[in-house]
């Protein structure tokens, strides 16, 4: 049996475990939360380094990705760094290859025509390829980054400006303590409507769910959602936000949508090497071969199974 965990500076709520086979490989998943505890979250990868076959470094990205730069957080690297024989997958690649194949994958299964649509990307350095296939699909984007990571109410339309802000911005913000730009432990579970006129003005709402968590407003009647990870909670809140459609760019297992992190932890494992040799191009064939399809549900109408 091949394990991959995901040790989360995120909310031990949201843990959650499963056994599934994936490639004819049996897998125990699964994600334990440290409640914003980096020592917490250290030690464990110590315990378990070498025990399991990958880990997923769930609630903080190793980078942010500006275009053709890439920014290094600053309190990752001491959780990366813990990790000695057992691979850590951040999650970066996934996002780069499964996020743009799944907007492909839903504009071309007709599940929502992108083309002219209102979208509010909640953080474009963290989904990089999601926003340029956004873009590539005809949709208007509001980059939320500025709001949601640093308080601004500076809301981008452009990668171009994205990237401007991104070169100004980012490399501050990757030296701040994470828990000052992105919710961790109990703080995930704490409302802001600062920025809710974003959310309403837009009909298609994207990217990381803790901050759409965060940040949306209590009535999203109509909306869709494309995001990430979700628990059974998280979606019984959003079908009574009036959420039309959810979709995740990563599959249901068992009830729970995992993060890119444990995807990327799971592609690693099948295919015995470490993250930093592993090439943009194994990541799409392992994927391609694992078959991962989105998870999408009608909320407040019928759900509906694709694949």
């Amino acid at each position: 049996m091949k394990k991959v965990m995901s040790i989360s500076l995120g909310s031990s709520k949201r843990d959650h475990k499963v056994v599934t086979t994936i490639m004819g490989e049996t897998f125990e998943i699964s994600r334990i939360g440290t409640d914003g505890d980096m020592e917490a979250a250290i030690h464990l990868v110590e315990e378990y380094d070498g025990k399991v076959d990958a880990f997923g470094m769930g609630g903080i990205d190793v980078y942010l990705n500006g275009g053709n730069k890439k920014y290094i957080i600053k309190d990752a690297k001491p959780l990366l760094e813990a990790a000695k024989l057992s691979p850590m997958a951040d999650g970066t690649f996934v996002k780069n290859t499964l996020e743009r194949k799944v907007i492909r994958y839903i504009g071309d299964k007709k599940i929502v025509d992108f083309n002219r649509k209102n979208i509010l990307l909640v953080c474009g350095l963290d989904r990089f390829g999601m926003a340029e296939e956004l873009i590539k699909s005809g949709g208007y984007l509001t980059f939320g980054d500025a709001m949601f990571s640093i308080g601004w109410n500076f809301p981008m339309h452009s990668l171009k400006i994205l990237h401007i802000v991104a070169g100004i911005i980012a490399p501050v913000v990757c030296r701040m303590p994470f828990e000052m730009v992105y919710p961790t432990g109990k703080e995930q579970d704490k409302k802001n409507y600062k920025f809710t006129k974003y959310f309403h003005e837009n009909e298609i709402i994207a990217g990381d769910f803790l901050y759409i968590k965060k940040y949306m407003p209590d009535n999203m009647e109509g909306k869709i959602v494309i995001t990430n990870t979700v628990t059974s909670k998280d979606v019984d809140d959003l079908k009574s936000a009036g959420v039309n459609m959810l979709i995740t760019t990563t599959p249901e297992l068992s009830g729970r949508s995992f993060g890119t992190n444990v995807i990327e932890g799971i592609v690693v494992a099948l295919s015995g090497k470490m993250p930093g040799e592993m090439t943009e191009c194994d990541y799409e064939s392992l994927l391609e071969k694992i078959g991962f399809v989105p998870r999408v549900e009608y909320l407040n109408n019928e759900k509906v199974s694709i694949g």
